[in-house]
């Protein structure tokens, strides 16, 4: 063998070990000083107040999400009449004036789906500090929500939806998929989602650590599960969901864990979720990922609580950005204002 084909040899060796050596693993736990840096970026510690109401006041608003686009900040928020819910859309300018826009998903007759359609935009960018956009999938904007035929307060079976728009700044009908995507009676259904599946949330998974591209978060209880816990799922397209794990990512085993949202902070997913009568009330929690299956828990200090008037008997819910050096929590505030969106932020803004 010459020289040169025994340093062909050798360099095919090395190219060989390269692409076989096996990926670093990611620490399945987020230390607890990571996890108090992390709580020092983000709490927001200064309430500024009640930020949208419906302009019926009779109505319950719920479950803010927050984008970009276009220069113009928009909010899909769900709205509850007594008979159930459906989706709106809101914008405002500069993330505390809102102005009501309309309906996105409506009330409809002899679908499974015809009194309950709970939107969440889908694929909203997660990058902490970035440009809050949504993301498209085959050209489509993409909701995920809440859907049953059940006419009252989340009564009766719920699973989760899908919708899809050309557009994100205009108050008219998403095209919604024709089937539930989850339902709590599939034969895939676990036993902390045998009985309802509640609020979801999809992000892409661009590095597909879950395998997946896209990832949904939701939560959602079971027959013998009373308490509601915080599960994952995946999919290739938007439409066809397979559950990722056997069990949730995040549970207290009592109360409420629910209403995920994640953003990326460096080389961490943060997800924000609201805790609930695992202690008194209601309020806003998160945890911590390097792999977005493997979660660590905050034991600390609430992101926010209840301290107000507005927001006396519940503060969760939450959606979180992080806008040119301002961390904006939105969540619903319950209270002597009835059921409205309320904002705390990381500076006073009053």
């Amino acid at each position: 063998m010459n020289r040169f084909q025994q340093f062909l040899l050798f360099t095919l060796c090395c190219w060989g070990w390269v692409c076989c050596k096996p990926s670093p693993q990611l620490p399945v736990e987020v230390s607890a000083k990571r996890m108090q840096e992390i709580y020092e970026r983000i709490k927001t510690p200064y309430k500024y107040g009640v930020v949208f109401q419906h302009s019926d006041t009779t109505k319950l608003v719920d479950s803010p999400t927050i984008f970009r686009h276009e220069g113009q900040w928009y909010m899909t928020y769900i709205v509850f009449d007594g008979k159930g819910y459906e989706t709106w859309l809101a914008k405002s300018g500069n993330l505390l004036d809102w102005e009501e826009m309309g309906r996105l998903l409506s009330f409809t007759q002899d679908t499974w789906d015809a009194n309950q359609k709970a939107g969440y935009l889908a694929l909203v960018d997660t990058d902490w500090g970035a440009g809050n956009e949504a993301g498209t999938h085959a050209g489509k904007y993409w909701m995920s929500y809440l859907g049953g035929a059940t006419e009252g307060y989340e009564a009766g079976t719920l699973g989760v939806g899908m919708a899809k728009s050309d557009h994100l700044d205009r108050a008219e009908e998403w095209e919604r998929i024709d089937d539930p995507v989850l339902l709590p009676g599939d034969s895939s259904a676990r036993w902390f989602e045998t009985d309802k599946i509640y609020k979801s949330h999809i992000i892409r998974d661009e590095d597909q650590l879950t395998g997946y591209p896209f990832v949904m978060y939701y939560n959602a209880k079971g027959d013998t599960a009373t308490y509601e816990s915080i599960g994952m799922a995946g999919s290739e397209d938007m439409v066809n969901w397979a559950r990722i794990g056997e069990g949730p990512v995040i549970t207290r085993g009592e109360g409420i864990c629910g209403d995920a949202q994640l953003v990326k902070i460096d080389d961490v997913y943060v997800m924000f979720y609201f805790g609930a009568f695992w202690k008194p009330g209601a309020f806003e929690r998160f945890a911590c990922s390097y792999d977005l299956v493997h979660w660590t828990d905050w034991e600390g200090e609430d992101l926010v609580a209840p301290s107000e008037p507005y927001d006396s008997q519940y503060a969760h819910k939450p959606w979180v950005i992080r806008w040119e050096g301002v961390t904006y929590h939105f969540y619903n505030a319950v209270g002597d204002q009835g059921r409205v969106i309320a904002l705390a932020t990381s500076v006073p803004l009053n």
